[in-house]
């Protein structure tokens, strides 16, 4: 879906480590071994523990139209989940508060801190970690963004650039992107898992990214998603017909490639299931083997059929599986992004879980 800022007349702008202002006719000035302008910064290095780094502050109104970012994680750790140990961090018109918290890796559908390839409208993943984000980020009076290390290690590079363009002003009804990561290790039985709560005001849902742990035996997608729109509490206005159904699939997604059954993983422009592993794929790992459980990633994104609100706004998916004695409550490990827009303020998000309780199983 193209957003309707990007086709008006404005100022393409671009910032990363060679112009870390996006400032007009000042990209690329600084020099290697080749000479002034030959790739003399092409990426930032040595990010410490602990550091907090302003990949760009923008000052005016404008749209930041694509990210491009791309980390080198292969640290003496050898059970190093960088892409999970990396936040990003966006504000949005001079905010305390980010609009979006989100490990980098989950921001860009590769959950678990591992990456996969991701071929969609608004996410993009190329081989070896090429992370790409077409979400459409419009700001007022300015937008920062910053990438926090929460990881054990100093970083050694991280090569990123941030394109955007410049407008007079936007429209005073212009709703801000946010995004906002979960987490729950071993969920409630017969709890709905919370993908999204707590968001007040008008906006529009776009997008979720789950990335799931199966923790039990059998089939696990039966479970509902469910959107509280407007002052719902006790049932929803809509409801799925399950997890597998919402991500556009449908009968376990199921193949016969050898003659027996197997999932099948897909990517396309608005629905994907780009990632599923039965083994343990950290393969540096000197305890590397087959015992951690299931590993599956799917992304869905409501470009093209939005979930509007004007009060508020709560997302959910039941943990409901199916075997040959029929349905059950079932407890896995989920995590989840939920992208949507709105008008602002918004409300606080709930503290991002420390880096142990983000560490995939």
């Amino acid at each position: 879906m193209i957003n309707p800022l990007t086709m008006k007349r404005g100022k393409s702008r671009a910032i990363n480590a060679e112009n870390l202002t996006g400032e007009k006719g000042k990209g690329g000035m600084a020099s290697s071994h080749l000479g002034q302008s030959r790739k003399g910064s092409p990426c930032l290095t040595d990010i410490a523990p602990g550091e907090e780094v302003v990949l760009a502050d923008i000052q005016g109104a404008g749209v930041i139209s694509h990210i491009w970012i791309t980390v080198d994680y292969k640290t003496s750790d050898a059970e190093c989940f960088v892409l999970r140990n990396l936040i990003l961090k966006f504000f949005w018109d001079g905010e305390t508060e980010p609009s979006a918290e989100v490990p980098l890796g989950d921001f860009f559908c590769c959950g678990f801190g591992r990456e996969c390839l991701v071929n969609s409208a608004c996410i993009t993943v190329a081989p070896m970690r090429g992370l790409n984000s077409y979400f459409q980020m419009p700001f007022g009076r300015g937008a920062k963004v910053v990438l926090v290390n929460d990881h054990p290690e100093t970083l050694p590079v991280f090569f990123y650039q941030i394109d955007y363009i410049l407008y007079d002003e936007l429209p005073a009804d212009t709703e801000y992107f946010h995004a906002q990561w979960r987490r729950q290790a071993v969920t409630e039985k017969g709890t709905d898992y919370v993908i999204l709560d707590g968001v007040q005001g008008r906006g529009r849902y776009v997008g979720t990214y789950i990335a799931l742990s199966t923790l039990e035996r059998y089939w696990w997608g039966e479970g509902e998603v469910k959107f509280y729109i407007d002052g719902d509490r006790t049932f929803p206005t809509i409801c799925g017909t399950g997890m597998e159904d919402y991500f556009g699939g449908s009968w376990s997604f199921a193949g016969y490639p050898d003659g027996n059954m197997q999932e099948q993983c897909y990517s396309t422009p608005y629905l994907g299931y780009p990632f599923y592993s039965r083994h343990d794929t950290n393969l540096t790992h000197p305890y590397h083997n087959d015992d951690c459980p299931p590993m599956r990633g799917f992304y869905r994104w409501h470009m093209c059929d939005p979930i509007f609100f004007e009060e508020d706004l709560k997302v959910t998916v039941q943990q409901i599986g199916v075997s040959h004695r029929g349905l059950f409550e079932r407890q896995d490990d989920l995590s989840s992004v939920a992208y949507w827009y709105q008008a602002e303020p918004h409300r606080t998000f709930p503290a991002l879980p420390g880096r142990e309780d983000r560490r995939p199983r």
